[in-house]
Protein backbone atom coordinates (compact mmCIF):
# COMPACT_ATOMS: atom_id res chain seq x y z
CA UNK A 1 0.00 0.00 0.00
CA UNK A 2 1.20 3.50 -0.88
CA UNK A 3 0.35 6.46 1.34
CA UNK A 4 -0.55 9.51 -0.76
CA UNK A 5 -0.37 12.60 1.43
CA UNK A 6 -3.59 14.60 1.17
CA UNK A 7 -3.03 18.17 2.34
CA UNK A 8 -5.25 19.84 -0.28
CA UNK A 9 -2.88 19.78 -3.25
CA UNK A 10 -4.58 20.41 -6.58
CA UNK A 11 -3.00 17.47 -8.39
CA UNK A 12 -3.89 14.86 -5.77
CA UNK A 13 -6.65 13.23 -7.81
CA UNK A 14 -4.57 12.85 -10.98
CA UNK A 15 -1.66 11.34 -9.01
CA UNK A 16 -4.09 8.98 -7.29
CA UNK A 17 -5.56 7.83 -10.60
CA UNK A 18 -2.12 7.34 -12.17
CA UNK A 19 -0.91 5.22 -9.24
CA UNK A 20 -4.03 3.06 -9.44
CA UNK A 21 -3.49 2.66 -13.19
CA UNK A 22 -0.04 1.15 -12.65
CA UNK A 23 -1.36 -1.34 -10.11
CA UNK A 24 -0.76 0.36 -6.77
CA UNK A 25 -2.97 0.11 -3.73
CA UNK A 26 -3.31 3.70 -2.49
CA UNK A 27 -4.45 5.19 0.79
CA UNK A 28 -5.11 8.92 1.05
CA UNK A 29 -3.50 10.13 4.27
CA UNK A 30 -4.73 13.38 5.85
CA UNK A 31 -3.10 12.66 9.20
CA UNK A 32 -0.18 10.60 10.54
CA UNK A 33 -2.58 7.97 11.85
CA UNK A 34 -3.77 7.20 8.32
CA UNK A 35 -0.28 6.32 7.05
CA UNK A 36 -0.37 2.97 8.84
CA UNK A 37 2.00 0.29 7.54
CA UNK A 38 2.44 1.89 4.12
CA UNK A 39 5.23 0.42 2.00
CA UNK A 40 5.89 3.74 0.23
CA UNK A 41 4.85 7.39 0.38
CA UNK A 42 4.10 10.04 -2.27
CA UNK A 43 4.10 13.79 -1.61
CA UNK A 44 2.37 15.56 -4.53
CA UNK A 45 2.13 19.30 -4.99
CA UNK A 46 1.16 22.29 -7.07
CA UNK A 47 1.13 25.93 -6.04
CA UNK A 48 3.30 27.82 -3.57
CA UNK A 49 6.11 26.40 -1.43
CA UNK A 50 4.92 28.05 1.81
CA UNK A 51 1.33 26.88 1.27
CA UNK A 52 2.56 23.30 0.92
CA UNK A 53 4.78 23.42 4.01
CA UNK A 54 2.20 25.20 6.17
CA UNK A 55 -0.59 22.78 5.19
CA UNK A 56 1.62 19.78 5.94
CA UNK A 57 2.56 21.33 9.28
CA UNK A 58 -1.07 22.03 10.18
CA UNK A 59 -2.02 18.39 9.54
CA UNK A 60 1.08 17.09 11.35
CA UNK A 61 2.24 15.50 8.10
CA UNK A 62 5.56 17.37 7.93
CA UNK A 63 7.11 15.44 10.80
CA UNK A 64 5.34 12.27 9.62
CA UNK A 65 7.02 12.57 6.20
CA UNK A 66 10.43 12.99 7.84
CA UNK A 67 9.81 9.99 10.05
CA UNK A 68 8.71 7.90 7.07
CA UNK A 69 11.84 8.79 5.10
CA UNK A 70 13.96 7.62 8.05
CA UNK A 71 12.38 4.15 7.79
CA UNK A 72 14.19 3.61 4.48
CA UNK A 73 10.96 2.91 2.59
CA UNK A 74 10.56 4.46 -0.89
CA UNK A 75 9.45 8.10 -0.92
CA UNK A 76 8.51 10.16 -3.99
CA UNK A 77 8.07 13.94 -4.10
CA UNK A 78 6.39 15.56 -7.11
CA UNK A 79 6.70 19.22 -8.21
CA UNK A 80 6.23 21.32 -5.04
CA UNK A 81 6.55 18.02 -3.18
CA UNK A 82 10.05 17.87 -4.70
CA UNK A 83 10.87 21.45 -3.72
CA UNK A 84 9.64 20.85 -0.16
CA UNK A 85 12.48 18.37 0.40
CA UNK A 86 15.03 21.19 0.31
CA UNK A 87 15.95 23.70 3.01
CA UNK A 88 14.19 26.84 1.82
CA UNK A 89 12.67 28.68 -1.12
CA UNK A 90 13.02 32.16 -2.58
CA UNK A 91 9.38 32.09 -3.70
CA UNK A 92 7.42 35.21 -2.67
CA UNK A 93 9.90 35.99 0.15
CA UNK A 94 9.20 32.56 1.61
CA UNK A 95 9.45 32.21 5.39
CA UNK A 96 8.72 28.49 5.73
CA UNK A 97 11.54 26.02 6.26
CA UNK A 98 11.49 22.97 4.02
CA UNK A 99 11.98 19.40 5.20
CA UNK A 100 15.75 19.77 4.79
CA UNK A 101 16.19 16.23 3.47
CA UNK A 102 18.49 17.71 0.81
CA UNK A 103 20.79 20.69 1.10
CA UNK A 104 20.05 23.61 -1.17
CA UNK A 105 17.37 26.17 -1.94
CA UNK A 106 14.56 26.66 -4.44
CA UNK A 107 15.10 29.52 -6.91
CA UNK A 108 13.18 31.18 -9.73
CA UNK A 109 14.06 30.93 -13.41
CA UNK A 110 16.08 33.94 -14.54
CA UNK A 111 14.03 36.48 -16.51
CA UNK A 112 14.96 36.75 -20.19
CA UNK A 113 13.02 38.11 -23.20
CA UNK A 114 13.02 34.62 -24.76
CA UNK A 115 11.99 32.61 -21.68
CA UNK A 116 8.34 32.28 -20.72
CA UNK A 117 7.81 31.87 -16.99
CA UNK A 118 6.31 29.62 -15.76
CA UNK A 119 7.53 26.74 -17.86
CA UNK A 120 4.33 25.01 -18.92
CA UNK A 121 4.43 22.04 -21.23
CA UNK A 122 6.68 19.28 -22.50
CA UNK A 123 10.45 19.24 -22.17
CA UNK A 124 13.19 16.62 -22.31
CA UNK A 125 15.07 14.93 -19.50
CA UNK A 126 18.72 13.96 -19.71
CA UNK A 127 19.24 10.96 -17.46
CA UNK A 128 22.39 11.65 -15.43
CA UNK A 129 22.12 8.74 -12.99
CA UNK A 130 21.68 5.73 -15.26
CA UNK A 131 21.58 3.52 -12.16
CA UNK A 132 18.48 5.26 -10.80
CA UNK A 133 15.74 2.60 -10.55
CA UNK A 134 13.04 5.18 -11.24
CA UNK A 135 14.21 5.43 -14.88
CA UNK A 136 14.33 1.75 -15.81
CA UNK A 137 12.88 1.38 -19.29
CA UNK A 138 12.89 5.16 -19.87
CA UNK A 139 15.36 6.47 -22.47
CA UNK A 140 17.34 9.65 -21.94
CA UNK A 141 15.79 12.40 -24.02
CA UNK A 142 12.22 11.40 -23.15
CA UNK A 143 9.65 14.18 -22.87
CA UNK A 144 7.83 14.89 -19.62
CA UNK A 145 5.36 17.56 -18.52
CA UNK A 146 6.31 20.59 -16.42
CA UNK A 147 4.36 23.39 -14.73
CA UNK A 148 6.67 25.56 -12.59
CA UNK A 149 8.44 28.87 -12.15
CA UNK A 150 10.88 27.67 -9.46
CA UNK A 151 13.30 24.76 -9.16
CA UNK A 152 15.75 23.45 -6.54
CA UNK A 153 19.52 23.95 -6.66
CA UNK A 154 20.98 20.95 -4.78
CA UNK A 155 24.24 21.61 -2.96
CA UNK A 156 25.19 17.95 -3.54
CA UNK A 157 25.26 17.46 -7.31
CA UNK A 158 25.67 13.69 -6.90
CA UNK A 159 21.95 13.39 -6.10
CA UNK A 160 20.89 14.81 -9.49
CA UNK A 161 19.16 12.02 -11.44
CA UNK A 162 18.05 14.03 -14.48
CA UNK A 163 18.72 17.44 -15.95
CA UNK A 164 16.49 19.54 -18.16
CA UNK A 165 17.33 22.72 -20.02
CA UNK A 166 15.00 25.71 -19.82
CA UNK A 167 17.11 28.76 -20.45
CA UNK A 168 19.85 26.92 -18.53
CA UNK A 169 20.18 23.34 -17.23
CA UNK A 170 18.49 22.55 -13.91
CA UNK A 171 17.98 19.45 -11.77
CA UNK A 172 14.65 18.06 -12.93
CA UNK A 173 14.83 15.08 -10.56
CA UNK A 174 16.97 13.79 -7.72
CA UNK A 175 17.67 10.51 -5.96
CA UNK A 176 19.42 9.57 -2.75
CA UNK A 177 18.92 6.27 -0.95
CA UNK A 178 15.14 5.74 -0.66
CA UNK A 179 14.14 9.29 -1.63
CA UNK A 180 13.16 10.17 -5.20
CA UNK A 181 11.73 13.46 -6.40
CA UNK A 182 10.75 15.02 -9.73
CA UNK A 183 10.10 18.63 -10.72
CA UNK A 184 7.97 17.38 -13.61
CA UNK A 185 4.58 15.73 -13.22
CA UNK A 186 4.74 11.98 -13.96
CA UNK A 187 0.96 11.78 -13.65
CA UNK A 188 0.69 14.14 -16.65
CA UNK A 189 3.58 12.68 -18.64
CA UNK A 190 1.64 9.89 -20.40
CA UNK A 191 3.54 6.63 -21.01
CA UNK A 192 6.88 7.91 -19.70
CA UNK A 193 5.29 9.10 -16.48
CA UNK A 194 3.34 5.89 -16.02
CA UNK A 195 6.54 3.87 -16.47
CA UNK A 196 8.24 5.99 -13.82
CA UNK A 197 5.36 5.43 -11.40
CA UNK A 198 5.33 1.72 -12.27
CA UNK A 199 9.03 1.56 -11.34
CA UNK A 200 8.31 3.31 -8.05
CA UNK A 201 5.49 0.92 -7.22
CA UNK A 202 7.82 -2.00 -7.99
CA UNK A 203 10.29 -0.62 -5.44
CA UNK A 204 7.53 -0.51 -2.85
CA UNK A 205 6.83 -4.20 -3.42
CA UNK A 206 10.44 -5.25 -2.84
CA UNK A 207 11.42 -6.60 0.59
CA UNK A 208 14.43 -4.24 0.70
CA UNK A 209 15.03 -0.68 -0.45
CA UNK A 210 17.32 0.34 -3.31
CA UNK A 211 20.22 2.47 -2.20
CA UNK A 212 22.07 5.09 -4.20
CA UNK A 213 25.72 4.36 -4.81
CA UNK A 214 28.02 6.76 -3.03
CA UNK A 215 29.92 9.11 -5.28
CA UNK A 216 33.54 8.10 -5.74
Amino acid sequence: MIALLDYGSGNLRSVHKALLKVGAQVRLAKSPGEIGEARAMVLPGVGAFDDCINALQKQQLLAAAKDFIRTGKPFLGICVGYQALFEKSEEFNSCAAGLGVFGGKVVRFAETPELKIPQIGWNQIEIVRTDCPLYRGIPSGSHVYFVHSFYPQPTDVSIVATRTTYGAPFASSVWRDNVFATQFHPEKSQNVGLQLLRNFVALAKQPGVSRAKKAG
